[in-house]
């Protein structure tokens, strides 16, 4: 019997122990459950799968925001670098000069060829008057009123232009030499002023335009009561001495034609010319001549084939069906459209019959894979055949190869037209921007319930704390029940 009650005891009180362990594990007791790194596992499995959706979506959006920028900037690097060339290189005609100590020489607004003499017996002049000495520049001058008036000064006659208005100038009381140089300034009369202090005292020194026209008297009416402006007044009768420098006009010779300018700068003096004269070499004429581009266009033909096709590799990788970072974006099927049609595009709209006026005419041509090659015997035959209509080509103007490159590169970079690689990049930009705002409220609303569930099972574990000392009190009254029954 005392075998059996003991068995027994033996049965409940491991029944006992089990049901404990049972209940104490069904209520976390000595799990060793870290409830916070639970509620950060739980928060984040519930979110992780949109949020890295989104990165996925974010960096997608970065290589191709990456791939259209690049993009510009291979066409807008072509551009740019064709508008440099054409304006301090070799591509187009340009002429030269071999006495660079009488004029400089650059191109007009034709295409110029062949040779030209030229020979200059003077260069356009200012007049340059100056007045008497006043102790400085501070002195007074007198009132009244300070006349202007141009025309032709020659020895000591003066003959006046009619067509060419006087000008007044007020000189008030106490009025200094300084005073009058800015009140003659801001006239607007084309003669400037200034006063020169000099060794022996302050002058007032007046310069007119070149050519022999903008000569100048200084007639003066003076207050009487306060005297003295008459002194500043000068006519070639007068005191000759004041006259620096008379006003002429420019003489020379182009081709033995003799030729008169106001001005140094003579624009269009001959096709594809202008001329600014600096210097005289009466007797000596000296050869103006042109350059002969022929050479650099062939250079600037290849290396626009080597960047044209730098350009249609990487947009051949960027629109790759399967791997393209640009498949059907309507940017990159825009230049795709634009480089397609390339050589057979108009550029020299007003260029004569049978000129060239396309790119293929200076021997581009596009291949069947979209890649670009340069046909050396059409080019030189081009060249041959048309060499100032060739260079003309390679000019500044509103047509041409520079401003045809220059108006791909804006139309593909415009901001206003959603079909450029501009508008590719804005409309990348903000699904990029959305994207990053989406996951930024995605991350938030992770962290609301992370914190929600920290809460929550906090309030659980101070309950499971209670229920662990209600257990610990039952398991240790079991206990004492079957040590009695045991000793029963």
């Amino acid at each position: 019997m005392a075998t059996t009650s003991s068995t027994s005891s033996t049965t409940s009180s491991t029944s006992s122990s089990s049901v404990t362990s049972t209940l104490l594990s069904a209520l976390g007791g000595g799990s060793g459950i870290n409830m916070a790194s639970l509620a950060e596992q739980l928060s984040s499995a519930q979110y992780a799968s949109r949020i890295d959706q989104l990165s996925t979506k974010y960096d997608k959006l970065t290589t191709q925001i990456s791939a259209a920028s690049t993009l510009k900037s291979m066409i807008s690097s072509l551009a740019t670098s064709l508008g440099t060339r054409v304006r301090t290189g070799d591509l187009a005609v340009t002429p030269t000069i071999a006495n660079a100590s009488v004029a400089t020489v650059t191109k007009g607004t034709l295409s110029g060829s062949g040779t030209y003499s030229l020979e200059v017996t003077s260069v356009a002049k200012s007049q340059t008057l100056s007045s008497p000495v006043y102790a400085a520049s501070t002195s007074t001058v007198g009132s009244g009123t300070l006349t202007l008036k141009f025309g032709t000064v020659s020895g000591s006659t003066f003959t006046e232009d009619t067509s060419h208005s006087a000008v007044d100038i007020t000189v008030p009381a106490g009025a200094t030499l300084s005073d009058v140089a800015t009140a003659i300034n801001a006239s607007g009369a084309g003669v400037t002023a200034y006063v020169a202090n000099g060794s022996n005292g302050a002058q007032l020194v007046l310069k007119g335009k070149d050519g022999a026209a903008n000569g100048f008297v200084l007639e003066a009416s003076e207050n009487a009561s306060d005297p003295g402006l008459s002194n500043l007044a000068w006519s070639p009768s007068g005191d000759l001495s004041r006259l620096t420098t008379t006003a002429t006009d420019a003489v020379y010779k182009l081709d033995g034609v003799q030729r008169t300018s106001t001005s140094n700068t003579i624009t269009d003096a001959a096709p594809g010319l202008t001329l600014k004269l600096t210097g005289t070499n009466t007797g000596s004429p000296t050869t103006i001549g042109f350059s002969d581009p022929t050479s650099a266009i062939s250079t600037a033909m290849t290396d626009l084939v080597d960047a044209l096709n730098s350009v249609a590799s990487e947009l051949k990788n960027d629109t790759d069906p399967n791997s393209g970072a640009l498949n059907n974006d309507p940017g990159a099927r825009s230049l795709q459209n634009t480089l397609t049609t390339l050589g057979s595009t108009v550029i020299m709209p007003n260029a004569a019959a049978g000129a060239p006026k396309t790119l293929s005419d200076l021997g581009l041509v596009i291949q069947r894979d979209g890649t670009f090659a340069l046909d050396s015997n059409r080019l030189s035959a081009t060249l041959a055949n048309y060499p100032s209509e060739s260079a003309a080509m390679f000019t500044n103007g509103l047509y041409g190869v520079y401003a045809s490159f220059d108006k791909i590169s804006r139309n593909l970079t415009s901001a206003v037209d959603p079909s450029s690689l501009t508008g590719t990049v804005n409309r990348l930009t903000a699904a990029q921007t959305k994207a990053a705002s989406d996951k930024s409220d995605l991350a938030a609303q992770q962290e609301t319930l992370r914190q929600q569930m920290v809460s929550r099972f906090a309030s659980l574990d101070t309950r499971l704390s209670a229920s662990k000392s209600t257990l610990s009190f039952l398991q240790a009254q079991i206990s004492a029940w079957n040590s009695k029954s045991s000793s029963g």
